[in-house]
């Protein structure tokens, strides 16, 4: 099986935040995946707000989650806050069923 961002996204989404229940792909946390040539995955994840305190355990969550799949050599996930995380980020389908 080939490695690809679609395989990697639905792995991440299996990775909850833990406060509000809603995966990180659904919440719009994962702002970008990049697949090296030597198979190295690097993820770009944003918090719902700077100092979250779930921030650490969903990073390792989703470094374990993909050292799962085979053919990943080394997961990196770089944190940034830009652009700041807002509501409107979230899959339209879950926001609704969130009331937001």
């Amino acid at each position: 099986m080939s490695l690809t961002k679609e395989k990697i996204r639905e792995l991440l989404s299996d990775v909850y935040d833990p406060e509000l229940h809603v995966d990180v792909v659904s919440l719009g946390l994962i702002y970008n995946i990049d697949i090296t040539e030597n198979s190295d995955v690097r993820i770009l994840l944003t918090l719902t707000f700077p100092g979250c305190p779930f921030g650490p355990a969903i990073v390792e969550e989703i470094e374990e989650k993909l050292k799962e799949l085979e053919g990943i050599r080394n997961v990196i996930v770089d944190i940034t806050f830009e652009p700041p995380w807002t509501p409107d980020k979230i899959d339209p389908d879950v926001r609704a069923a969130l009331n937001l």
